[in-house]
């Protein structure tokens, strides 16, 4: 089985799931990611932390599209919302407890040339 195939069919059960479901093991993955250990089961929590964050962007990536009106392929170029909108950019936030806040890029469509 291809590579591909094997993401396919990964990327078909993890949409079975339901956001709620996931995101009750966002805090517990996004623990475990934080405390590094060169470890196999360190490497699946990050997997799976990337899956849930996946799946959360998805979700919002639909939701904006829907309540856009966008038709399938339209490419309306309106900018993609960043997948986490609680978490303002780098600067709007204060710095809690002394350490650095990573910055949250926004997702844009290609422009033309590029």
């Amino acid at each position: 089985m291809s590579v591909e195939k094997v993401l396919m069919k990964m990327a078909g059960q993890l949409r079975e799931f339901d956001e709620a479901s996931l995101m009750s093991l966002w805090e517990k993955y996004a623990q475990q990611v934080t405390n590094f250990e060169p470890s196999k089961r360190w490497e699946e929590s990050v997997l799976i932390f990337g899956m849930i964050q996946a799946m959360r962007f998805k979700n919002q990536l639909f939701n904006h599209h829907w309540a856009d009106g966008s038709e399938p392929g339209s490419g309306n170029g309106r900018p993609i919302p960043p997948p986490f909108p609680h978490l303002a950019p780098e600067g709007d936030r204060k710095n809690e407890g002394g350490r650095k806040r990573g910055k949250v890029l926004e997702f844009k469509p290609k422009e033309e040339g590029e």
